[in-house]
């Protein structure tokens, strides 16, 4: 295999000539190889095909300008990873590919296709005059397009340029701009681009995605029998792939591959690039095939499909799809499927026993404010919709703890102040708003602790006066929840809609101290050269008083040790608050230890009230519960701080 590439100097680069000139350069070929007095006669006895001929030059003025190739990249499949680095998905729009230098694809597979598709490709500049010497007798004699005569740089124009129709004007546009992209790109340049971009069949696109597909292993690894089998593709995968329409390996399929294999590895023994020896080995040697792997499903589905909406939000579609990232997630693979294996178990129970049909689970660490976890519905394959960021539910009780906190950072209350928990009535539009508790019934003066513990009403909506409804909006939007929210008497009890994403991640800058970093699915994004694009290292501020926060864990730790929620009681220090909303529509708990906080929620997808016997503390603090014990069962106990 011959390797005149240009290197260590760079040719003239003039400005395009005449497309008329390129023309005639051609036509100029053509004579040559076919009989200069044929060619001339056949031009100058034919008006109608001079005619042709200016105008098809004319035309020349309107093909793509191939000047931008330079530094040129295929569109490239994205790949998502855990934090680990294990391979959850990979999303692709219509192209599958993993781009793959070329000093890093295996020899035999760059000589396999050249022997194949252009063997003279390093000694021509864009057209190869004796195969398009050879097409041309033949497409004349049959009155049609029936043979190329195609350079591999004319393959790459009609795959990044053209159309696939088989017409002469269009094999002269290939020739023309082929003839423009070999003096703007050098030969190697060509090589590795057309390596990346030709289609090898079950919307697997480039030699390393294809490599992995048909043998599951990297294209620098491919021996020559693999090689020689998979450049047998490339003129009709689909065709002579060894897989079948459902993408199983069939009988007749590797027959046929086997036979594809066997030309290539002749035509590479007639050019002498191997020797017999050594075709006879790849002839005899076992081909391992691999799987399709364009169309293979997301390990986790509710997580892959968040870090695409988050990576959708911050670069647009098109970026995400085409651009070959690699995302590493900030997802704890093994709490996840503990997250997952939690809420199926659960589900099912709750359906049975109050008449729930969905929930979700979010796990979000306090220390970076990263999602380990995340579950949105019982069953993804039943149901696709993403319940932990994309349900407005009310959280009931559990955002009293916001309005808690702002009492106590006011400096006029700490958990031991008295509150009054008696009949009060506000003005409310054109009439009264009367907030009533639970349970219909009066405390008369109490700890702020044991209201918080106890989840009465009264006292929360008192102290949303006292503090600002304004106040409390502002508290939730530092706290990274941006769901819609209208400062409304009734806002201390809950009364708008927040996911379930949203408070974990409030909680989880209670659990730690008062600090806080944006919460997010992504630890780090880089491009398919390893440039770093996305970088969210955690950068902490501390955004709340830490004594008032102190206080507030301190009143939520009772909440579980004799208030609503016993039953979230993990055997360790825990903080946390019930939910509980009219008519049980929305059920909660969520809560912390110092390096884990977990908001579960369980309801219906459509509104309908859960049975009576539902409630935060009954219904969701279990299931939080079951899950912190399995999730922290190999993690120290930690304690909080003292207020």
């Amino acid at each position: 295999m011959s390797s005149k590439t240009v290197q260590g100097k760079s040719r003239p680069r003039p400005q395009s000539p005449p497309p008329p000139s390129l023309l005639l350069t051609i036509i100029d070929t053509l004579g040559k190889l076919t009989g200069g007095a044929f060619l001339g006669a056949l031009v100058i006895s034919s008006s109608l095909v001079a005619g042709s001929l200016v105008g098809l030059a004319t035309s020349f003025r309107n093909l793509p300008d191939v000047r931008g190739m330079k530094g040129y990249v295929p569109t490239e499949t994205s790949y998502i990873y855990d934090m680990k680095g294990g391979l959850l998905s990979s999303i692709h729009d219509e192209a599958n590919r993993r781009v793959m230098p070329m000093t890093r694809i295996s020899p035999h597979l760059k000589r396999a296709v050249i022997a194949m598709e252009d063997s003279h490709f390093y000694n021509h500049n864009g057209i190869n005059p004796t195969s398009i010497g050879r097409a041309f007798m033949a497409n004349f004699s049959s009155g049609g397009v029936v043979e190329g005569g195609s350079t591999l740089t004319m393959q790459l124009i009609k795959n990044l340029f053209l159309t696939p129709e088989r017409a002469i004007s269009r094999k002269a546009a290939e020739a023309v701009l082929a003839i423009r992209l070999e003096q703007v790109l050098d030969k190697d340049e060509l090589f590795e681009l057309y390596l990346n971009q030709v289609y090898w069949g079950h919307n697997t696109y480039g030699a390393e995605t294809a490599a992995q597909s048909y043998f599951n292993k990297s294209a620098e690894d491919l021996t020559l029998a693999e090689a020689a089998m998979m450049a047998g593709f490339i003129q009709a995968p689909e065709s002579y792939s060894p897989f079948d329409g459902n993408y199983n390996v069939s009988e007749e399929g590797y027959k046929l591959a086997k036979e594809r294999q066997a030309i290539v590895l002749g035509r590479m023994r007639a050019l002498d690039w191997i020797s017999a020896e050594e075709l006879k080995e790849a002839k005899a040697q076992p081909i391992r095939l691999g799987r399709v792997t364009s169309f293979s499903v997301s390990k986790m589905p509710y997580v892959t499909e968040a870090v695409v909406q988050e990576l959708t939000d911050r670069f647009g579609r098109d970026a995400v799809l085409k651009g070959g990232m690699r995302v590493q997630t900030t997802i704890d693979t093994k709490l996840q499927r503990t997250a997952e294996d939690t809420v199926k178990y659960w589900g099912e129970r709750n359906y049975y026993s109050v008449g729930a049909d969905q929930m979700a689970l979010v796990a979000v660490d306090p220390r970076t404010h990263y999602v380990k976890a995340m579950v949105g519905g019982v069953d993804y394959e039943d149901n696709q919709f993403n319940r932990a960021i994309n349900a407005v539910r009310q959280p009931g009780s559990s955002f009293k703890p916001f309005v808690f906190y702002l009492a106590m950072a006011n400096k006029k209350y700490t958990p031991n102040t008295p509150i009054s928990d008696t009949r009060v009535s506000y003005p409310d539009g054109d009439g009264w708003y009367t907030p009533r508790n639970y349970d219909n019934s009066f405390s008369g003066s109490m700890s702020l602790r044991n209201a918080l513990a106890y989840s009465r009403n009264i006292p929360a909506v008192r102290l949303g006066q006292e503090v600002g409804l304004d106040k409390v909006v502002e508290l939730a939007r530092i706290l990274g929840i941006e769901s819609p929210m209208e400062p409304v008497i009734s806002l201390p009890l809950g009364s708008t809609g927040i996911t379930p994403l949203e408070m974990a991640g409030a909680y989880a800058t209670f659990a730690s101290g008062g600090w806080q970093s944006p919460t997010t699915f992504i630890a780090q994004v880089t491009d398919s050269r390893g440039r770093v694009i996305l970088d969210n290292t955690p950068k902490p501020q501390l955004v709340l008083d830490p004594k008032a926060v102190s206080g507030l864990t301190s009143m939520m730790q009772t909440v579980i040790q004799s208030g609503t929620a016993k039953k979230a009681q993990i055997g360790r220090p825990a903080a946390g608050k019930t939910g509980t909303t009219t008519s049980e529509r929305d059920v909660w708990f969520v809560g912390f230890v110092p390096q884990l906080s977990v908001s579960v929620w369980v309801g219906n997808d459509n509104y309908t009230p859960l049975s009576r016997s539902a409630g935060g503390g009954s219904t969701a603090a279990p299931v939080w519960a079951d899950f912190m014990r399995r999730a922290l069962k190999d993690s120290a106990v930690e304690q909080f701080p003292k207020p």
